[in-house]
């Protein structure tokens, strides 16, 4: 891997979309210009988005800079960590064996069903009544 090399990956998950710039560094993450705890309180949000520095173990070699917007929280933990993946595999092309094989480099498809008419949501329907 390359000194001062500015890589870049684009994540995507429900309706956030997470624009990831790596650099080398010490490891500090910083999204929408706000310390990654303070951004993400919820611990298990947090462990999401380490996946992809933990598989590679490069937790310590980047300094991660990361603007997201679009949907929830949740969301937006699932989009960072395409993003980190993805701009992880632009830096370094061998990682892209242990990145697929922890299913990280695959954009999770899954969207919110859009509300049917003549019904409360979705799916779910008005309770029936035989008389």
């Amino acid at each position: 891997m390359e000194q001062n090399v500015v890589n870049q990956g684009t994540g995507k998950r429900k309706t956030a979309v997470a624009r990831v710039i790596l650099k080398s560094g010490s490891g500090t993450i910083t999204i929408n210009k706000r310390k990654f705890e303070e951004y993400f309180p919820n611990p298990v949000h947090r462990m999401i988005i380490e996946i992809p520095l933990n598989v590679t173990q490069t937790k310590d070699k980047f300094d991660i800079k990361v603007n997201v917007k679009g949907g929830g929280l949740s969301g937006q933990a699932g989009a960072v960590r395409h993003g980190i993946a993805r701009a992880l595999l632009s830096c370094d092309p061998e990682l892209k064996s242990k990145l697929r094989a922890h299913g990280l480099l695959t954009r999770d498809a899954r969207e919110v069903e859009r509300k049917k008419p003549g019904r409360p949501k979705a799916r779910k329907r008005f309770q029936f009544s035989k008389r």
